[in-house]
């Protein structure tokens, strides 16, 4: 959540941000929320003076007299009673201060959806088959890459097998960019899968302060945790839909050192979506599913705009270059105010081509925050000057491996029905060049 002095400086700009956002907020029941939830502090901190000289004055036998332990006792009980009325307004504050977007950045393309994004790049020439291209499943049903329908009876909806050279290629995906990014000064990490609640949060994986299963993309686990003494804990766990919250929240609550800063990392994990909100799209195959793997960049920097800006931009050029090793055509996009999220400052999208598509196909995505998330999940760091500010917090996919296996297939396939291995994977399949009929 933003610092409220902030909001009550910049409202004007934080209500066209809303606006252009898509974000409806009640600016005047916040603002005056706020004022109550100030006063009300106000007047706890001068009960607790009072009870504190009360129980100052009650340590001297001499003072000690039944009209003063009276008095004592209604002190504590008129706190514990604007504690409680304080406790439900900061709730309703709450409840709208989550909802307060980032600024976006002045360069961000003012929009209302996905039709208003901007192509600020592109790099390859798609290819052109001299033969009907197949699709990449009627690819992977003749060469056994993947089981649909087997997927869908253990699984269900969106269920999948990856089978034979296809696990190879998606496996060498992965490592090919953990390898790249070992070489970029990322410190690589496997992290939990399932996570806590404010770790989804404190990241903006929820559409509000809590989950909502009607809105959120995030799977629930209902079991009970059995702790090390044998008792039952029933506690909020949740599967993660990407590595970014576990990496984001691993210094949750905890003051870093200036020259820590910048801190990246990389992350491969299983991921795990609902889709909800995708309901009749893409309902075949796997280029929309429930699960899957991907290796996940995560920079933490100083709270200056300049420097997370462009580290923004160095994780960008990675997926460029992992795009470009595969020699797969891509475009890349820059997310206008109507389709990026409350949180982020400035966000793109990397698209790589598919022919059964005939166009793009979003295969990254990438996002400043600023200090959005980690006010929510309370990182800071101490500068030389012993001062703390919330870090910065940025994001970007290396490699998803659904859609880029779909985009190798459809544009290294061949008119037998054969695929040639891109030449950077074939170190991960034994050197093998070409996946043909079994």
């Amino acid at each position: 959540m933003l610092d409220i002095n902030y909001l009550r400086e910049n409202l004007k700009k934080l209500k066209t941000a809303a606006k252009n956002k898509k974000i409806v907020i009640d600016w005047d029941q916040l603002l005056k929320l706020d004022d109550q939830r100030r006063k009300l502090i106000q007047e706890m901190d001068n009960l607790r003076n009072q009870r504190n000289e009360n129980a100052n004055l009650l340590k001297d036998p001499k003072k000690r007299t039944s009209a003063l332990i009276k008095e004592g006792r209604a002190l504590k009980d008129k706190l514990a009673s604007l504690e409680s009325k304080y406790n439900l307004l900061l709730a309703q504050f709450e409840e709208i201060m989550v909802k307060v977007p980032t600024i976006p950045s002045a360069d961000t393309p003012i929009g209302k959806d996905e039709n208003d994004n901007v192509e600020i790049f592109k790099w390859g020439k798609p290819p052109k088959f001299d033969f009907k291209p197949k699709t990449y499943i009627e690819l992977a049903e003749g060469l056994d890459l993947l089981d649909l329908e087997r997927g869908a009876k253990v699984s269900g909806y969106r269920g999948y097998y990856v089978k034979n050279e296809a696990v190879m290629l998606q496996m060498g995906l992965m490592m090919f960019a953990l390898n790249k990014l070992i070489a970029k000064g990322f410190t690589l990490i496997i992290p939990p899968t399932i996570v806590k609640e404010f770790v989804l949060f404190g990241s903006g994986y929820f559409k509000g302060k809590t989950y909502n299963p009607e809105t959120d993309e995030i799977y629930k686990l209902e079991n009970a945790d059995k702790l090390s003494d044998g008792s039952m804990q029933k506690e909020s766990k949740f599967l993660i839909g990407t590595a970014e919250p576990s990496l984001l929240a691993y210094y949750a609550d905890e003051i870093l050192e200036e020259k820590q800063l910048p801190i990246k990392f990389a992350g491969f994990s299983q991921c795990y979506r609902s889709e909800i909100g995708s309901y009749g799209k893409d309902t075949k195959g796997i280029y929309r599913v429930h699960e899957f793997m991907k290796v996940e960049q995560v920079c933490l920097t100083k709270a200056d705009i300049a420097e997370s800006d462009k580290i923004h931009l160095e994780m960008i050029e990675i997926s460029k270059e992992l795009h470009q090793d595969l020699k797969l055509p891509y475009r890349i996009l820059q997310i206008c105010t109507g389709d990026m999220g409350a949180g982020k400052y400035k966000m793109f999208d990397i698209e790589a081509w598919i022919p059964s598509k005939n166009g793009y196909g979003e295969t990254g995505s990438a996002s400043n925050f600023l200090d959005w998330q980690s006010r929510r999940l309370n990182v800071r760091y101490k500068n030389s000057k012993k001062n703390k500010n919330f870090v910065h917090m940025i994001n970007n996919t290396a490699v998803p491996s659904p859609r880029f296996l779909i985009s190798i297939l459809e544009n290294y396939q061949n008119k037998d029905g054969s695929i040639t291995v891109p030449e950077v994977l074939r170190p991960y399949l034994n050197n093998q060049d070409k996946i043909g009929p079994k």
